[in-house]
Order: structure tokens, then C-alpha cells, then sequence
């Protein structure tokens, strides 16, 4: 029987470098020791330039404490490409005496691009105590009702600024195709979390519509309609705002601080359009308790309630 004082959670996150100069040791992890080309690493160093910082690790450090509070449990936090490394998240875990730990990916839809590479650095890690793993939670209630919180309380602050309503574009990440037809399930779950959040907003069917966000620069296609591509057709319909909520992300990270609030911004801009975001979930207490009912949910069947 477990202790039910050495249960914890870790999270895991994608990571974010502390620092411009850290930037090439940062993409070396994130594409497995693979060099870039240079005008590659330039960019990238360019955009986070940009943006000054990016806040993921802050925030999802944030996320654990809001739902450690919640749960009156540890909360760990381990990022594959950046500190704190999931590896050094277990070996604190370890030496805590962890003897069961619920592990939650900060991606709520499952890819072998995220979900999957989370998980194997975490089995490298050989973690010495027991693993509930959550493989997707992409249409939890609460995290539903969360974004559509978010997209209701930015949409009314659109109207209001536009004096006009408009339409709403809600984004996820894209991955290439290759990686959907091999049967990864990302696709579908991104848009079953975009159709469930437009239906808990409630939008109407011709209120919104749905692209991939921040393709790669790998060989191949790229799963779309990219966000440039909507926007110019929402154009060609006469539209000249748009309203863009991300649905695959938590917290404010490059993707979405340079992503959107610049780079779909000045395309928006080019083009004669204006463009507003909701607000990321961040601190959302909504998300605090999907976490906390995720947990929950996997302990029960062990005979475990907190």
C-alpha cells in the first residue's frame, strides 16, 4: 500500500531557455543534437530578442505551486529541453522518498512530438517509484471551461475597442503530417478541444474557425490551414478584424508572444486587418483544478482519494 504521504505530481513542460545566449544549447536539446542552420538559430535568437524573455518556465513553476495548493500535495516540475530537467525533477523526487508519482504533460492533446518525447526523457530518467501517466486530457470540462472563460472575457474587450464584432480564429501548434499519418492522434484531439471550447463559449458555426500555428522549418508538409492563410481569407470575405485564442497552449511562451502578438499581428497589420488574443491561461484557477480532478481521477482506481 502507498503511503499517502509519498504521493507527489510532476509535470512536464517543453522548456524555454533563460537567455538569448543560451539559445543554440536550447535547440541542440530540442531537436536530439541535430545542428540548425545558422540563419535558423539567428532567427530564433531574433524572436525571443524580441519578445525580451519568455516567462514558460516562471509560469509553469506557478501552475505547480497553484496546484499544490490545490491539492495539499508536492508538485514537481520537469522540462525536457531546458532546467529544471525532468531528470533532475526525479532525482528530487528520489531523494523525497516519492513512492508514487501522477504525471501530467503541460500539452493537453497527445503527440508523439510532445507527449511522446516528454515521456521517453522521463523513462530515461529511471525513475524509482511509481508512475500514473496521463496521456492526453485535451477535452477535460474544466479546461474546456477555462479557455472559453479566457475567449468570452478577450472577445468582449475586441468588441468593445473595434465597436464591431468579429471573427475568431482558435490555433493550435502544428506538426508535420507525416507524424498524423503514421496515426498519431494530435489532430484530432486539437480540434475536438477547439469545437468543445467554441461550443462552451458559446460561438456559432460561422462565428469561428480553426488553423495550425508555428510551423516548422523541417522538410515536408506541415499539418494547416496555417493562421496567414485564414487571415487572408477571412479578407477576402470583407473582414478586417480577426480574434485569435490558442487552444493547445497553458501559458505566454515564444509561440505565443512572438508568434501571435507580433508575428500574426504585423501580418494582420500588412494587410489591412486588426488583431487581438486571448489572454493564456497562465494562473487560471479553471486550470488549477483540471489538474487537481486529473490527479484525483487517477488515484481513485488505486484506492487512493485526497
Amino acid at each position: 500500500m502507498v503511503d499517502a504521504e509519498k504521493i507527489a505530481v510532476l509535470l512536464l513542460a517543453h522548456g524555454s531557455p533563460d537567455s538569448v545566449d543560451e539559445i543554440p544549447d536550447f535547440l541542440l536539446r530540442v531537436t536530439g543534437g541535430r545542428p540548425l542552420p545558422e540563419e535558423a538559430v539567428e532567427e530564433i535568437k531574433h524572436r525571443y530578442g524580441l519578445i525580451g524573455h519568455s516567462p514558460l518556465t516562471e509560469l509553469t513553476l506557478k501552475q505547480g505551486e497553484l496546484l499544490s495548493r490545490e491539492l495539499r500535495l508536492p508538485v514537481y516540475v520537469g522540462m525536457r529541453n531546458w532546467k529544471p530537467f525532468i531528470s533532475e525533477a526525479v532525482r528530487a523526487m528520489t531523494e523525497q522518498r516519492v513512492q508514487l508519482a501522477v504525471v501530467i504533460c503541460l500539452a493537453p492533446q497527445n503527440s508523439r512530438t510532445s507527449v511522446g518525447l516528454y515521456r521517453s526523457a522521463l523513462s530515461l530518467s529511471r525513475a524509482s517509484f511509481d508512475i500514473e501517466f496521463v496521456e492526453s486530457w485535451h477535452d477535460h470540462p474544466l479546461l474546456i471551461k477555462a479557455f472559453a472563460q479566457r475567449l468570452r472575457v478577450g472577445r468582449e474587450v475586441a468588441r468593445r475597442e473595434a465597436g464591431a464584432d468579429m471573427p475568431i480564429i482558435l490555433t493550435a501548434h502544428s506538426v508535420p503530417q507525416r507524424t498524423i499519418t503514421e496515426g498519431d492522434p494530435y489532430e484530432s484531439q486539437v480540434k475536438e478541444t477547439a469545437a468543445l471550447v467554441a461550443h462552451a463559449a458559446p460561438l456559432t458555426p460561422e462565428e469561428w474557425t480553426f488553423a495550425f500555428q508555428s510551423q516548422g522549418i523541417s522538410g515536408g508538409p506541415w499539418l494547416s490551414p496555417t493562421v496567414e492563410e485564414t487571415i487572408l481569407a477571412l479578407k477576402a470575405k470583407g473582414e478586417s478584424r480577426v480574434f485569435i485564442q490558442p487552444i493547445g497552449f497553458l501559458c505566454d511562451h515564444v509561440e505565443v508572444l512572438y508568434d501571435i502578438d507580433i508575428g500574426f499581428k504585423q501580418f494582420a497589420k500588412k494587410e489591412g486587418m486588426q488583431l487581438w488574443r486571448a489572454e493564456s491561461l497562465n494562473g487560471s484557477p479553471l486550470l488549477a483544478a483540471a489538474l487537481a480532478d486529473i490527479v484525483r481521477t487517477k488515484l481513485v482506481p488505486l484506492g487512493i482519494r485526497i
